[in-house]
């Protein structure tokens, strides 16, 4: 109901007379049969909104998109945002109108650890490296690609974060409207906490927050330790992190997350 409300007040509905929801979660689980839904005619075979909602009342009716996120975890969490390839990331930005160079390009793949840009495929680099051999961290990348998608980021973070929370597929009819977010564990919906929002407010919320920034780290973890006194630098715009994924069945992959706790940061911008 509180989501219902949510929604409502957004689209100005004073009073909502029917709600009807579908989840496309059957998209992704459907191992065998029918590999699409049907929601108000249109044949859905992939779709970045977790749950579609029409609302109506008695004058008309309107069908969103829900982008769900949730935490199973006693404090919050990064959610992940957004899965793609150095590659793809690139066709993405360039598919929508923004401008990367094919030595940014090349500078990315050196950043997720693509075959044929890691520290593995040079022997002169290997030789003498002490940290991960595997992929190259944002501060080592190519100099001149670096600089250019930090003006990048920078530049376009508003129209970037919204590509993330809403493009994932061309032939996507109903790209996420809202995000509802259960922030933490729970025992019960009495104790539950959920941050909502539409994606106009949370893309401004998120510029707002804070813009391009690159945050120290140093890896502790893992078969590659950093060495003491290394530490390295982490790409971050607004409440979005960007990361290199490193799964063992996905390693070239590019990962960006939803910072752990974002909510209580934007709570405060309103305060």
């Amino acid at each position: 109901m509180t989501l219902l409300n949510y929604i409502g007040s957004s689209l100005g509905f004073k009073v909502i007379s029917r709600a009807v929801a579908i989840s496309t979660g059957a998209l992704a689980t459907s191992e065998a049969g029918q590999k699409w839904l049907s929601i108000n005619g249109a044949n859905v075979r992939r779709c970045k909104s977790d749950i579609v909602i029409t609302i109506s009342d008695s004058h008309a009716s309107q069908t969103v998109g829900i982008s769900t996120k949730q935490c199973s975890k006693k404090t919050p969490t990064n959610a992940q945002l957004f899965f793609t390839t150095a590659r793809g990331f690139v066709k993405l930005l360039r598919d929508n109108g923004i401008a990367v160079s094919d030595a940014a390009l090349s500078g990315l793949r050196e950043f997720c650890g693509d075959a044929g840009f890691r520290p593995l495929d040079n022997a002169e680099i290997l030789a003498t490296r002490i940290v991960d051999p595997r992929r190259f961290f944002w501060e080592e990348i190519d100099a001149d690609a670096r600089d250019e998608w930090e003006v990048t980021l920078a530049r376009h973070q508003e129209k970037i974060t919204r590509l993330l929370l809403q493009k994932a597929y061309i032939d996507d009819p109903f790209i996420p409207d809202f995000i509802t977010h259960k922030t933490k564990l729970a025992n019960d919906w009495h104790t539950s906490e959920v941050a909502l929002y539409s994606i106009d407010e949370l893309v401004k919320l998120s510029c707002k927050y804070q813009g391009f920034v690159r945050r120290p780290y140093r890896v502790n973890k893992g078969s590659y330790r950093d060495p003491q006194g290394v530490q390295h630098l982490a790409p971050r715009f607004g409440i979005v992190q960007m990361q290199r994924g490193g799964q063992a069945q996905h390693p070239e992959q590019l990962q960006f997350n939803l910072e752990a706790g974002y909510f209580y940061g934007l709570e405060k911008l309103s305060d």
